[in-house]
């Protein structure tokens, strides 16, 4: 049985992208846009550790390389998290309205 997942990746410039390629092609890989692919894996106990251990041993990583993994976990909740690498600070913040229309004046 298999899963469906959705892997995010941010390779850096000296990353093993043509590993990660091969690996994503190998397991029929669809290209949801850059650094976005969704595939089916299978579903296992420990579908975390499983797909994290098969990445290792086929795709060299380096130190801020990241992967992120978004898939429905047995209770039907989508979930996501990052199997290598982890959370940066948001690009976008500070784009957005900030602060209140309120007068500060007492």
């Amino acid at each position: 049985m298999s899963k469906t997942i959705w892997l995010s990746f941010d390779i850096t410039i000296r990353g093993d992208v043509e590993g990660l390629y091969a690996w994503l092609d190998s397991h029929d890989a669809r290209e949801c846009g850059t650094g976005l692919a969704v595939l089916k894996y299978p579903d296992t106990a420990n579908l975390i550790e499983d797909l994290k251990k098969d990445l290792e041993e086929h795709v060299t990583l380096e130190k801020n390389d990241r992967i992120y993994v978004t898939y429905q976990n047995p209770e039907g909740k989508v979930v996501g998290k990052f199997i290598f690498g982890k959370r940066k600070g948001d690009p976008w913040k500070g784009y957005g309205p900030q602060g209140t229309d309120e007068d500060d004046s007492d």
